[in-house]
């Protein structure tokens, strides 16, 4: 979800939110003024055509942007940033670029908006881009990458160092269609993670369970659970007008699990239609575990009325009524207070269905893009795709960091170490694929269709074809 991540999660979490408790995260309101407080410093802005500045020959004598900004050569400047982050998350964000702004001089002026994606179109499209704008959504970037507006990143950023300190899929998955061609639109700042099994640890251990490493492993560990007389999934899709969202989430970590990257990707571009072998597939898996009675506390009819933040409360209970929740690693804002990660809690990793695919993840996040093309905006960039950005923040916990130079000692618990090494390894990262399809298909029958399927009001090939409905639109 926006999760703290998306559009899924903004408008899951919204909504859901109203019967469960605040979340910050993959989660996804108020009224904060989406106009400035100051307008973009006036200087040269070439993102119209995506030309970079001429400060080449200065880069290669005397070093980098980042380089010359530590050395106080943009001092006095100012960089503005908009973007979705409000309240604690702008805390933490502020925080985390306080030691930056005190060494180098240049100030960061960022502006949170809770109406961010409502917003930063109608700033584009009236030349009053920020200098930064942070994009939880990167279909909404794809768009506005495809008009020209957007700085391609590629001679702005040492293409070597990215390739260094990132995951390759994290520059794929920030590659995109510019108006004359791909571009690098944009460098990842921070990430959550989705393909995570959520267990109650102390209790799971004390029942003589082990954690399953294969997915068969998994479906035999689940029987076994049936078996002993507790269902072994929670599960809950409710979450208003948004209810269905987590299906879908499952549904895109088993294509990433049994199809090819590339499929996954025609996929959400709307490439591979949802009635096509592959996606069918990808439900049916599912639905192994999903319309099995035995498997799903409160069986599965139970799934479509309850609710996203309720469905892991059965693992708390002394003993457990259920033992595993697949969700994103924001979901531990709505457990129990009193219980502790790495004591009361863990996770594992939802394991690989076929070993072609490797160990893929699915994940969140937040992409920044440039728009304005200036030394100091370029020095702000370059800062954003180091460990050192996100340090504080990772330190104070919800979020991982998707750089490689995130040193895992920065965390303060073993399952956010874990959670951070497991993406630093993904053979394979992807983006939620709902928050990159259109909005009528990702936020619309996608959630929909899933929701009837799972409810029963539809076959799987009815709502196959209701989904697909959507790219039509």
């Amino acid at each position: 979800m926006k999760k703290a991540s998306g559009r899924k999660m903004s408008l899951a979490l919204v909504l859901g939110l109203s019967f469960t408790m605040i979340l910050s995260a993959c989660g996804n309101g108020g009224n904060n003024s989406a106009a400035p407080t100051d307008p973009p410093a006036a200087t040269n802005n070439s993102a119209a055509n995506n030309q970079p500045s001429t400060d080449n020959a200065s880069k290669e004598t005397a070093g980098s942007p980042l380089e010359l900004a530590m050395k106080g050569d943009y001092k006095g400047t100012k960089v503005t940033m908009f973007g979705p982050f409000v309240d604690a998350d702008q805390v933490k964000f502020e925080n985390s670029i306080k030691d930056f702004e005190a060494k180098t001089g240049i100030d960061i002026q960022y502006e949170g908006s809770k109406e961010f994606e409502a917003t930063i179109n109608i700033r584009v499209d009236g030349g009053n881009a920020p200098d930064i704008a942070d994009f939880p959504q990167p279909g909404l970037l794809a768009a506005i990458a495809k008009t020209g507006k957007v700085v391609d990143l590629t001679n702005v950023l040492d293409q070597e160092k990215l390739k260094a300190n990132y995951n390759q899929s994290w520059l794929d998955m920030g590659t995109m269609d510019g108006k004359d061609g791909k571009i690098l639109s944009g460098i990842w700042s921070r990430s959550n993670v989705k393909s995570l099994v959520w267990y109650p640890k102390k209790q799971f251990e004390e029942a003589g369970y082990k954690v399953p490493e294969t997915w068969d492993e998994m479906l035999a560990l689940t029987e076994q659970i049936a078996k002993d007389g507790d269902p072994a999934w929670a599960i809950g899709i409710e979450s208003g007008a948004a209810t269905g969202w987590a299906a879908t989430d499952w549904v895109e970590d088993i294509m990433l699990r049994t199809t090819t990257p590339e499929n996954y990707d025609k996929w959400v571009k709307g490439e591979l239609p949802f009635t096509s072998p592959e996606v069918k597939n990808a439900v049916e898996v599912m639905s192994k575990i999903w319309m099995n009675k035995d498997y799903v506390y409160g069986g599965t009819k139970s799934i479509v009325t309850t609710a996203f933040g309720d469905a892991p409360k059965p693992m708390f209970d002394n003993p457990p009524k259920a033992w595993f929740h697949r969700q994103g690693n924001f979901i531990t804002s709505f457990f129990p207070e009193t219980v502790k990660a790495d004591v009361d809690y863990d996770w594992f990793y939802l394991p690989s269905i076929d070993p072609q695919y490797g160990k893929p993840v699915l994940v969140g996040g937040d992409i920044y893009a440039m728009f304005n093309d200036r030394p100091e905006v370029r020095a702000v960039m370059e800062f954003f795709t180091t460990g050192e950005s996100v340090k504080t923040w990772v330190q104070s916990g919800g979020m991982i960091a998707p750089m490689k130079d995130a040193s895992l000692d920065w965390y303060a618990s073993e399952s956010d170490r874990r959670m951070a090494k497991l993406v630093q390894d993904a053979s394979t990262l992807r983006f939620d694929g709902s928050d990159l399809m259109p909005g009528k298909v990702g936020a619309g029958t996608f959630w929909k269709g899933m929701t009837d399927y799972v409810s029963g009001t539809a076959t799987l090939d009815q709502a196959l074809e209701q989904i697909q409905s959507g790219w039509k639109n």
